[in-house]
């Protein structure tokens, strides 16, 4: 009786301990549209592209502890609304939708996914394309899941030195800090995935030179794949008003070139990996995700009339508003904000000093784009912020987002 009493305990700690790890599975699918697609940088008419340097992915990590389960995609494209998000959710069975993350790498080089207006009010997006990359996010999920199989984490922040990203409106004025999540398998030692959350607009080759690319995410995704194996991920930051990629050159000039695309992306890449490399694997690491639907006024003229065009948001009379959704997760020592759009430098800072962890990462561009977000202090204060103050949803945004944000970092309902 002794005997099986203690090879019953000894079951019962083993499955214990088993339930206290996680899962993690990758899994990555080609959304480059054949024939190639015209191309979006935002706002106007897309450009047509008749070259394509590099394929376009989306990229999807899948981590799970006991009943909890997240995924983290991330889709090669300007923006990702979440209406088209939002059907790749109704796909993917076996995750609840809210703890389904979509957020977009915003390469300028891109078929639009918004429907954005040309001079004559007509939208050239295409439809059809729009519903594969609605298949393949929801394919790229579930085969993750499916893939996933137990696996440590190691989480890092640090900066990335080097010429990759600057401040196009104030030189220093962005966050050289560079998170990285890396699942490794708890039974091979095989890298799973490896994510870098980093703020950078990746514009290098931008919409004006016909050519449809990744742009410097292309060759992170390689260099980090080729390095370490697995799958490679990019979620952005808060890279608003406007932290670009660094290709100046002497003399004013930049080099818009896929050399230059692949520069910065190895840099980031090795980058990523000499900040992940020292970290200590977590063996354990605790996992939640709660989020909140955020309601944002808007009454920039701009936005309005492509809320009319593109026919999203809400309109109550006269007053025009969006819903999305804003996440908290925590993974590990790792604590994640998502923004739903382009935040401002400055409001990125403060979200990170306001999060209690040395590991601090923010997913910019992530469940929806809804163009920059400023400050009320910023917004029209400036000559330099008319772009962004007219491509914003309206003065009361940032504010939103940041109250939003504390309310989930205090664990309250908002």
């Amino acid at each position: 009786m002794r005997q099986i009493l203690t090879t019953t305990c000894i079951f019962l700690l083993a499955t214990a301990l088993y339930s206290q790890t996680i899962s993690v599975g990758a899994a990555v699918k080609d959304i480059t549209p054949d024939p190639i697609l015209p191309v979006s940088g935002g706002v106007g008419t897309p450009q047509r592209a008749h070259i394509r340097k590099g394929n376009l992915t989306v990229r999807a990590m899948v981590i799970v502890r006991d009943t909890t389960r997240v995924a983290i995609v991330g889709i090669d494209n300007l923006g990702w609304p979440a209406r088209l998000g939002d059907e790749s959710r109704k796909l993917i069975p076996d995750i609840p939708p809210k703890n389904i993350l979509i957020g977009a790498t915003h390469t300028h080089s891109a078929p639009d996914a918004y429907g954005f207006p040309d001079k004559n009010g007509e939208s050239t997006v295409n439809r059809e394309y729009l519903a594969y990359c609605i298949q393949q996010i929801a394919a790229a999920v579930n085969e993750a899941l499916e893939n996933a199989r137990p696996a440590t984490l190691k989480i890092a922040v640090g900066e990335a030195k080097g010429k990759i990203a600057y401040n196009y409106y104030a030189p220093q004025l962005y966050d050289p800090r560079c998170g990285v999540i890396q699942a490794i398998s708890s039974e091979s030692n095989l890298v799973i995935g490896t994510l870098v959350n980093y703020a950078i607009h990746p514009e290098v080759i931008g919409p004006g030179q016909n050519i449809l690319s990744p742009d410097l995410c292309g060759p992170l995704y390689e260099r980090i794949e080729k390095k370490v194996g697995g799958v490679a991920i990019f979620m952005n930051g808060a890279q608003g008003g406007m932290v670009t990629a660094d290709n100046r050159r002497p003399g004013g000039n930049e080099s818009n070139t896929w050399k230059e695309c692949q520069r910065i992306g190895h840099l980031l890449a090795d980058e990523a990996l000499r900040i992940v490399e020292p970290a200590t694997p977590d063996q354990q690491p605790a996992l939640s995700i709660t989020s909140h639907t955020t309601r944002f006024p808007v009454t920039s003229p701009l936005m309005r009339q492509l809320m009319d065009a593109a026919s999203y948001g809400i309109r109550i009379g006269t007053e025009y508003y969006v819903e999305t959704e804003i996440a908290r997760i925590d993974i590990g020592a790792a604590q994640i904000l998502t923004i739903p759009g382009e935040a401002l430098p400055n409001i990125g800072y403060y979200l990170k000093r306001k999060m209690n962890t040395d590991f601090p990462f923010l997913f910019g561009l992530t469940n929806d784009a809804y163009g920059y977000i400023l400050t009320k202090e910023d917004y029209d204060s400036f000559k330099r912020y008319e772009y962004v103050t007219n491509t914003s949803l309206g003065e009361q945004t940032g504010d939103i987002l940041i109250n939003t944000c504390i309310d989930l970092l205090h664990n309250q309902n908002p």
